[in-house]
Order: structure tokens, then C-alpha cells, then sequence
């Protein structure tokens, strides 16, 4: 098996989490349509559809919820992306996000169950 650093893993498994909590607080706090998500975002509408209606993930989503920090930067980001600011908002916060999500000792113990799809 290859050795991948933290910020690899991360961003595979923890990256579309995070859209996807972004996602929802657009759609259901700024009453954004799912095309306007995904052109915030830099995605497609597909994957919009499929962060809002897809069950896979749900354990990362809950467990990165648990993290101080998290939901606080998902707001701080919709917020800012809900206004005029870009995705460079969004590339901060994420690299702000690694940080944290790397120094939870927690998370990472229970990170192969975590990253299993259900």
C-alpha cells in the first residue's frame, strides 16, 4: 500500500465533505439554486445533486461536524461566497480546515472507517 500524506487524504476524502456542507448552507441559507452552488463552488450541478442527495459520506460529514472549527469555517465561507467574494475565500478556509481536521487525534484514529463509503 502507498504511503500518503495527511494533506493527500484530506484532500480526497475530507475536500468533497466540505463542499458538500458549503452546498447545503447555500442552498438552505441563501436559498441558492443548485446551478448557483455549483458555479460558486467550481463544480457541476451533478455533484451538487449528488452532495445534497447522496447518503455516501455521511459518517465523515458527521464526525467532521464534531470538529471545533468546522462549522464555523462552512459558515464563514458560505457567508463570503453568498456575497461578492470568489473561491480564494474558500481555498483559505480549506487550507485552515486541513490544519485542524490534521491536529485531531480522534478523527484520524477512526479515519479507514471513516473514509468507507456506506
Amino acid at each position: 500500500m502507498r504511503m500518503r500524506s495527511p494533506c493527500e487524504l484530506i484532500a480526497k476524502y475530507v475536500l468533497p465533505v466540505f463542499r458538500a456542507l458549503v452546498a447545503k448552507e447555500l442552498l438552505e441559507t441563501y436559498s441558492f439554486s443548485q446551478n448557483e452552488v455549483a458555479e460558486k463552488l467550481g463544480i457541476t450541478q451533478a455533484a451538487v445533486s449528488h452532495y445534497i442527495n447522496s447518503k455516501r459520506g455521511a459518517v465523515m460529514m458527521s464526525e467532521l461536524e464534531k470538529i471545533p472549527g468546522v462549522k464555523e469555517t462552512v459558515t464563514d465561507v458560505s457567508k463570503s461566497l453568498a456575497g461578492k467574494s470568489g473561491s480564494d475565500e474558500m481555498i483559505l478556509a480549506f487550507c485552515r480546515l486541513c490544519s485542524v481536521v490534521k491536529s485531531q487525534k480522534a478523527f484520524w484514529d477512526n479515519f479507514e472507517k471513516l473514509r468507507k463509503p456506506l
